[in-house]
């Protein structure tokens, strides 16, 4: 959607950025009526931060299912209101998304299952301690048991990405959008097997959509030419 970045409030007069708050109420005086003063533009990201910190906190005091459950509701949340245009200008392929992406899917698993796996318990607390710095297990520690979480969370990642991509995409680059074809069928193959790939090549889609964004945020042709061999 399209949102002026600065606001003026109507009763004080006070200016601040939407792109930064969030927010159309007045910071100055609380007043909710303000109007847009620039020209709209696209803009999907959100101001909120993925905080795990209170989940954390409750490893040695709940049982694992429920602090696994509480960990996917606040990557769901945090989900909920991310987004990677700012303004107008695509951001870089975040990897707090990411990791969020599959700590919902695995935190949902886990929460539902009758018992955990030593390599299950192990594999989520890596994510619960580093989701939030956009930390992820490498793709040869994911347990195969969670092979479809770590599927899924990049299908639905590089779903949102490519999706954002667009909306500031003004069209006239048939490679790019060939690319991004591309991309949008191995997203669609790893639905389609419910995520169960080999974690390796869910990486190499990861790759391939980071290469695309320097591609357009630079002009990095290359990275465009990259993007496409991971492809082969």
């Amino acid at each position: 959607m399209e949102i002026p970045g600065e606001r003026e409030c109507t009763a004080c007069g006070a200016r601040w950025s939407y792109y930064e708050t969030g927010e159309v109420t007045c910071p100055e005086c609380g007043s909710l009526r303000s109007v847009g003063v620039e020209d709209a533009a696209a803009h999907t990201a959100g101001t909120e931060r993925l905080d795990l910190s209170p989940v954390r906190e409750q490893v040695d005091e709940r049982p694992l299912r429920a602090v696994a459950d509480e960990a996917a509701d606040t990557a769901a949340e945090y989900l909920r209101t991310a987004g990677f245009v700012r303004g107008g200008e695509l951001q870089p392929f975040d990897d707090v998304y990411l990791a969020a992406a599959e700590l919902r899917r695995v935190g949902a698993t886990l929460g539902r299952g009758m018992s955990l796996t030593d390599s299950e318990e192990i594999h989520f607390l890596a994510l619960l301690r580093g989701a939030d710095s956009g930390e992820r297990p490498a793709p040869e520690a994911v347990p195969e048991t969670l092979r479809p979480e770590r599927g899924l969370g990049v299908a639905a990642a590089v779903d949102a990405y490519r999706s954002d991509l667009r909306t500031v995409q003004d069209g006239g680059d048939p490679l790019l959008d060939q690319t991004l074809s591309t991309l949008r069928t191995r997203q669609k193959r790893i639905e389609a097997l419910d995520g169960d790939i080999d974690p390796a090549e869910a990486e190499r889609l990861v790759r391939a959509v980071r290469d695309v964004s320097l591609y357009w945020r630079e002009g990095d042709e290359t990275a465009l030419a990259r993007a496409t061999e991971r492809f082969g």
